[in-house]
């Protein structure tokens, strides 16, 4: 198996096969806490080859630096059976979020485990900036 990408991003797409990917990022910006994001997306493509036909489970972990969850384990499984006339077959993952709720700023990461074992890794930085003070001679 072979992860061929896997990225945070504004939204994500399959079209027949094809994954869509539009503007990827790592840091959110926040002036508030606590921060809310009104959506975003996963984008995964993973390669199987023929020795890895058969079932296999996806499962995606959103977590804060301490490992605790930011939203529920996400479970996607799989089902690869490669036709005859080739040598591998492609599968898509988006997974679409919505308000995506942070309390503190700091380091989060989207862990992607196939079968019990963490094979990536997407991180995330959340940073919090505080309005610039306005002197009151601006006003």
């Amino acid at each position: 198996m072979n992860i061929q990408v896997a990225v945070l991003c504004d939204a994500a797409t399959d079209y027949s096969g094809k994954l869509n990917i539009l503007g990827t990022f790592d840091t959110i910006i926040t002036r508030e806490l606590p921060a809310v994001h009104p959506q975003c997306a996963v984008a995964l493509r993973l390669a199987f080859s023929r020795i890895e036909e058969g079932h296999h489970k996806v499962r995606m972990n959103f977590v804060n630096e301490d490992g605790k969850f930011v939203m529920p384990s996400i479970d996607m499984p799989v089902d690869v059976n490669i036709p005859q006339d080739v040598n591998f077959l492609v599968r898509n993952f988006v997974i679409t979020i919505q308000q995506l709720k942070f309390e503190n700023p700091g380091q989060y990461s989207i862990d992607v485990a196939i079968d019990g074992r963490q094979e990536t890794s997407i991180p995330l930085l959340v940073r919090h900036e505080k309005a610039p003070e306005i002197p009151p001679q601006e006003r």
